[in-house]
């Protein structure tokens, strides 16, 4: 993984805004429906992304998970075991804020997309059922850059925590055992991808729970739960180079409240335990701005590097370039600017057919993070 040695690099958390065409497609391949040609406009889609992350100037960048109908659920087409029903009784973050906000979660909850995504309960054992799968990712990926040359590219892969989350356990005895299974079942993703030569970044907003209410004495629970998380993460990635990882955390990419998101100090230590070299988090948001500060009594582990969001990914508003850069300084000069990757606090097509963020303004962000980027590393480096 390259790191920001005569200047700050660029990147963002993975998923970039969809085609409508080939969002249709997706759509109709979900819902069991002929989608004739998906094949080939994944492929043209990756090409197309490739390209427009090279015009914005972005440095490490991906396939953009164009061929993914979530970064989480994708899941359920390449392993077996996944034919449960759907639990639409529980809706994660919505059920938290349900009785504090009820107006606000009904809405959110009519949201079409929602009804449309497929996440099914495991109901049978996990093992890999389609590992060309990420071979024929891999190869879209490469033709893509074929005649390029970006400074690093990476391809992103859900933790077996987060699947845990989104496809819920009807099979296995224990909650640890399901994610055991899950972690063995997704380890020769994992190995692909690395094999591949690209830095492999695998999501877990597991490790925050999603927006979870974690309060008061739930937070000891919590960290337990999490460094067993942490321990099944490690375990699926043995054996991988730590310099060739990174992580993703997350507290949930939606507009909302987040009054009860488990802070980042709380948590930073187990993360940290975590075999990735490099961690990236949100740090844009109007909920986590403010955890740079953290770094003022937290020392960045030896060997480690931060990718802080320093553009939202939930607002339609383009931060102006002179923010980003005032973002970008604060973290460089508490961990080391060699240490600092400048991201996006999260995807912004996590879900397809879920539209946040307006695809043209998506890109004018991206412009204002590479242009931010451009402005703090005259700063850094004069």
């Amino acid at each position: 993984m390259k790191h920001s040695t005569d200047r700050i690099l660029t990147t963002h958390t993975g998923s970039l805004p969809r085609p409508d065409d080939l969002v249709e497609l997706m759509y109709a391949r979900e819902e069991g429906q002929a989608a004739p040609g998906l094949d080939d406009r994944v492929r043209s889609a990756v090409i197309e992304v490739v390209e427009r992350q090279l015009g914005a100037g972005i440095d490490v960048i991906d396939d953009g998970e164009v061929s993914k109908p979530s970064y989480a659920t994708y899941v359920k087409d390449r392993l077996t075991g996944f034919n449960g029903e759907e639990n639409r009784a529980s809706s994660g973050w919505l059920t938290y804020y349900r009785d504090e906000f009820p107006e606000w979660a009904q809405r959110m909850a009519q949201d079409p997309y929602r009804g449309r995504r497929k996440a099914p309960a495991c109901d049978g054992p996990v093992a890999p059922g389609d590992p060309d799968a990420v071979q024929r990712d891999i190869a879209n990926f490469r033709a893509a850059l074929r005649g390029k040359a970006p400074t690093d590219v990476f391809m992103t892969a859900v933790s077996p925590g987060t699947i845990a989350q989104f496809l819920h356990n009807a099979y296995y005895p224990s909650e640890e055992a399901y994610l055991n299974a899950l972690a063995d079942a997704m380890k020769p993703e994992y190995r692909a991808i690395i094999d591949a030569g690209f830095v492999l970044q695998v999501d877990c907003p597991d490790c925050t729970g999603l927006g979870e209410r974690i309060e008061g004495g739930k937070l000891g629970d919590f960290r337990a739960s999490l460094e067993r998380r942490v321990e099944v993460l490690n375990y699926a990635l043995d054996g991988l180079p730590p310099e060739q990882l990174r992580m993703h955390l997350c507290w949930g990419n939606w507009a909302g409240p987040h009054t009860h998101d488990v802070p980042l100090r709380d948590i930073l230590d187990l993360v940290f335990q975590a075999r990735p070299s490099a961690i990236s988090f949100e740090g844009a948001n109007p909920r986590h701005e403010h955890e740079w500060a953290v770094f003022k009594d937290v020392k960045l582990p030896e060997g480690k590097a931060i990718i802080p969001g320093v553009i939202d990914s939930c607002s339609n508003y383009v931060e102006h370039p002179d923010l980003v850069a005032q973002r970008i300084v604060r973290y460089a000069e508490l961990v080391g600017k060699e240490n600092v990757i400048a991201g996006s606090d999260c995807g912004f097509g996590t879900f397809v057919g879920r539209i946040t963020v307006d695809p043209r303004i998506v890109w004018v962000k991206l412009h204002a993070l590479v242009e931010g980027a451009r402005l703090a590393s005259q700063e850094l480096w004069r």
